[in-house]
């Protein structure tokens, strides 16, 4: 992965993603409730960002929330996630991108388990790729 992945253009975004990825991560889109593959998947790992890699939500954190898409509790560290204000489709909601390339990933709601902190962390399974953990396999081992 480059050096800097907000200093791609969207030429090489084209190249990087998927059209589908594309869609989510560089235009803002959705995919369709219950039909992205992490929505129901909860082996036990890491979740990165499919536009760069980075590291956002651990498998501990994931539940089933039912609302058709991935939903995480908190994220895996808060500076790997931005949150702003969206105003689109005559909402407010606060949208979840990656800190490190932008990539939006989907929105955070404030209705997630309450002793687990109260949020919903609601983000497209196009914009995550999944890093299986590897039990006794660690580096230098």
């Amino acid at each position: 992965m480059t050096d800097n992945p907000k200093n791609l253009t969207e030429a090489e975004w084209r190249e990087r993603l998927t059209p589908e990825q594309y869609h989510v991560l560089r235009e803002a889109g959705t995919e369709r409730a219950f039909t992205g593959q992490y929505d129901k998947h909860y082996e036990e790992g890491t979740y990165t960002c499919a536009g760069c890699g980075t590291v956002l939500f651990e498998s501990d954190a994931k539940y089933n929330s039912g609302c058709g898409w991935p939903a995480f509790t908190k994220p895996a560290e808060n500076d790997k996630i931005e949150e702003k204000r969206d105003m689109s489709f005559g909402m407010v909601r606060t949208e979840v991108l990656c800190a490190e390339c932008g990539g939006h990933l989907g929105h955070v709601f404030p209705d997630g388990p309450p002793e687990e902190g109260g949020m919903r962390y609601c983000i497209n399974s196009l914009s995550l790729d999944f890093d299986e953990k590897n039990d006794g396999e660690k580096d230098g081992e």
